[in-house]
């Protein structure tokens, strides 16, 4: 956890040298720690070889795509990670939220909005990192994730393994965003990625047992296009 006068450790990667240059001086300014690497080897290997809160990770990378190397990160850990890219297309914005980015930043930026974001990616990441609540209450709905039961105002709900696996994600994860994929691969495995159709049936179905309004929800929320996030109360 970042101290009073180290507000967290920065990983950039990004192979435009004045670019790294404008934020290692603006962020170290901020009383950030900064590391920079200008290609996605470099950048695994220093993920892999140092602890970071943050990184801050362009997708056009010379040696390889940035997606690439976000998925080489999830492969083994749960850093937050800010994708800084000139691609403005929504499409690229959900394949990176998909593949298990916590933020995307088109550049041109602005500084103060940037370490904005990097300062709630820090705060998101430093609380995921902290013991898991064993019960999570959303309305008059208990969860409780060690047991795995649920209650709806005292009664007992019962759930298929597939409904549990989905409500399971998303209650570890209150308030972010799950993508799409990270659902599906958890839930059903990889071959699975392109079945979203298998998220709105399921989803449907929770919705059903778990809100007051199915067709208003107010915790099981679906983000168009990209996934699912779970509001507690």
């Amino acid at each position: 956890m970042p101290g009073p006068t180290d507000h967290g450790r920065v990983l950039v990667v990004d192979d435009e040298p004045q670019l790294l240059r404008a934020l290692r001086i603006n962020l170290r300014a901020r009383g950030f720690q900064v590391a920079t690497e200008a290609t996605g080897a470099e950048a695994l290997k220093a993920a892999a070889r140092s602890a970071f809160d943050v990184i801050v990770l362009d997708l056009g990378l010379p040696d390889l795509d940035g997606l690439e190397v976000l998925a080489g990160l999830r492969g083994w850990t749960a850093v937050p990670v800010i994708v800084l890219s000139a691609r403005t297309d929504s499409s690229d914005k959900v394949a990176a939220l998909d593949a298990g980015a916590d933020d995307y930043v088109t550049k041109p930026f602005g500084m103060e909005e940037f370490v904005a974001r990097l300062r709630a990616a820090i705060r998101r990441g430093a609380a995921s990192a902290s013991p898991e609540p064993a019960i999570v209450k959303a309305g008059d709905v208990t969860i409780d994730l060690a047991g795995k039961r649920v209650t709806r105002a005292g009664e007992p709900v019962r759930l298929t393994p597939t409904e549990w696996g989905i409500l399971d994600l998303l209650a570890r994860n209150p308030g972010r965003l799950v993508g799409q994929r990270e659902l599906l691969t958890s839930v059903w495995g990889p071959a699975y990625v392109g079945q979203s159709n298998y998220l709105r049936v399921y989803l449907a179905s929770l919705r059903r047992k778990l809100e007051e309004d199915p067709s208003d929800p107010r915790h099981l929320l679906t983000e168009p296009g990209m996934g699912y996030r779970f509001e507690p109360s």
